[in-house]
């Protein structure tokens, strides 16, 4: 999962009290019950996936499609 702290704030990594998640960067951490804690009391927000995935799968589906036109005729 990945955290951003909460706009002009930061938090502490697990395990590591002299490093910080800051509001400029999402940063990629494990989805633990410490880091569960700090985005249901606000003071992290978890990034959601981007759409790209879904994007991909219709590309290939499209592709799909027009291979099966293209191959009718073949002789």
């Amino acid at each position: 999962m990945k955290v951003v702290a909460k706009k002009g704030t930061r938090c502490p990594m697990e395990g590591k009290p002299r490093e910080y998640i800051t509001d400029s960067v999402a940063v990629p951490v494990v989805d633990t019950v410490y880091y569960r804690r700090l985005v249901k009391d606000g003071s992290l927000i978890e990034e959601k996936e981007k759409v790209t995935s879904v994007k991909r799968t219709t590309e290939k589906k499209e592709e799909k499609k027009s291979t099966k036109k293209t191959n009718k005729g073949g002789k």
